[in-house]
């Protein structure tokens, strides 16, 4: 495998490691960029743009500006947003969310406050009737739905991943906050300014840079440390019932959507369809930490710690695992390990992963256009981050 890109000294284990993706686990095309104190020390790239594209099938090579649907690693970009807004002033972490949008108090939700929502406590992972793809995709027809949707457990009483119905929450939020929808405000206000080839809503004119996903052989080495962690009875149990939480909260479009439409890469749905590269996911995470490049800092000191600060941790009615959550992002623990204690980010079901971890510096972003069943743990991402420590 010819891996692209450059890695600063010290930091030639993740370039071992990643080539080992390749080798070991099937990897067929992905990225890896690491910053540390604002400063870019990994930048690799390899394999095919398309994942059903193999040696000798002229496939088009991963190039230095492919993007890739990342899936719910969008969350931890989108949930930027609201920090920002509350940074400036804007939105009231404690208010209820009926207070921005009226809409929403119905059915018992009255009370649910943005902080809630944002820590996936608002109890509306699942709606009773599942959305079309084109309703999925029309703002006004999803925030009508999850307004009119009555809760699974009281809210703020427990927590469950929203997996899909987070992109509405918070889209709708956005727009009532700020009259803009989330993709125009990312792009507005954090990818241009900070050179982002990131987006949440897929421009056509960048269509053209954007590989496909497509499942991939799960496959290990001997030794790999993903060899230990076998989904628990309950678990595999859980993604089998179609009337479990879990089943329904991640079958919430219906049918499944066609992740390679263009439809759905352009839709805005800031849970699940961003499309960015790695060296965008990772820039983004390094601007949350400090300056990169003479650029603005995203995150005030006040900001960053809410980013890390816990707000959900226990036992996960959705993933039915113990999860940990701060305000939208993921933290770190036994079910979604990242960098260390103090991390914050967002990893995408099959394989994505973004994070920033202010005890050492490192702001970290991987994309892959080959999926695996993995939801929060993926092997791939998990090597590279074991590389990254011992860099350290």
């Amino acid at each position: 495998m010819d891996v692209q890109g450059t890695v600063a000294a010290g930091f030639e284990p993740v370039r071992d490691a990643f080539l080992r993706n390749f080798e070991q686990r099937g990897e067929r095309g992905a990225a890896v960029a690491v910053y540390r104190d604002g400063t870019k020390v990994v930048d690799l790239w390899a394999g095919t743009r398309d994942a059903d594209g193999g040696e000798g099938a002229g496939e088009a090579p991963w190039a230095v500006d492919t993007a890739q649907v990342v899936r719910s690693a969008t969350k931890g970009v989108a949930a930027a947003v609201p920090l920002l807004l509350h940074q400036r002033g804007q939105l009231d972490l404690d208010a209820p969310v009926a207070t921005y949008w009226p809409e929403f108090k119905a059915a018992g939700k009255d009370r649910v406050t943005v902080r809630q929502l944002l820590a996936h406590r608002a109890g509306v992972p699942v709606l009773d009737r599942p959305l079309t793809l084109a309703e999925a995709v029309d703002l006004p027809t999803a925030m009508d739905a999850i307004a009119a949707q009555s809760p699974a457990w009281e809210p703020g009483t427990a927590h469950g991943y929203h997996p899909h119905t987070f992109s509405w929450l918070l889209a709708g939020l956005v727009h009532r906050v700020t009259g803009r929808t989330i993709g125009r405000w990312v792009a507005e206000e954090i990818a241009r300014p900070l050179g982002l080839d990131l987006w949440i809503g897929l421009p056509a004119e960048e269509a053209h840079r954007v590989g496909r996903l497509g499942p991939v052989e799960e496959r290990e080495p001997a030794d790999s440390p993903a060899l230990k962690l076998r989904p628990k009875p309950a678990v595999t149990a859980a993604y089998q019932d179609p009337e479990s939480l879990t089943r329904r909260a991640f079958g919430v479009i219906d049918p499944r959507p066609d992740e390679n439409d263009p439809v759905y890469r352009a839709a805005e749905l800031p849970g699940s369809a961003g499309v960015a590269t790695a060296r965008a996911l990772a820039r983004f995470y390094a601007s949350t930490l400090g300056p990169v490049d003479g650029g603005p800092r995203l995150f005030a000191p006040a900001t960053l710690a809410l980013a890390r600060t816990e707000e959900s941790a226990g036992p996960d009615r959705v993933l039915v695992v113990g999860t940990r959550f701060g305000l939208g992002h993921m933290l770190h623990g036994p079910a979604s390990p990242l960098l260390g204690p103090g991390s914050f980010g967002h990893p995408g079901r099959g394989g994505s992963l973004g994070l920033a971890d202010p005890d050492t510096g490192i702001a970290f972003g991987y994309v892959t256009n080959g999926m695996r069943k993995t939801v929060t743990a993926d092997p791939r991402a998990q090597s590279l981050l074991r590389a990254v420590r011992a860099s350290l």
